[in-house]
């Protein structure tokens, strides 16, 4: 499966789902591991990209991944450094 989310801190977002205290899609669907990800100037723009990449097949969002990532290694601590 592969999830598409914005989030406003990601230092927050990465303890939370490192420290499994999330009750929501990422629990219940045991997403875990960050594997791409993008920032944007403001709040407006990382939600219409997100809109856009949600709306990629599965195929696509594969091949998106796989540009910056293709050994879908987990990303979250290079988001904290």
């Amino acid at each position: 499966m592969i999830y598409v989310g914005m989030v406003n801190d990601r230092v927050r977002k990465v303890y939370e789902n490192q420290s499994d205290l999330l009750k929501d899609f990422t629990k219940q669907y045991k997403v875990n591991k960050l594997v791409y990800y993008e920032t944007a100037e403001d709040a407006g723009k990382a939600i219409e990209r997100e809109k856009e990449i949600k709306d990629y097949s599965h195929e696509k969002k594969k091949s998106l991944i796989e540009t910056i990532n293709p050994g879908w290694i987990d990303l979250m601590d290079r988001l904290i450094k």
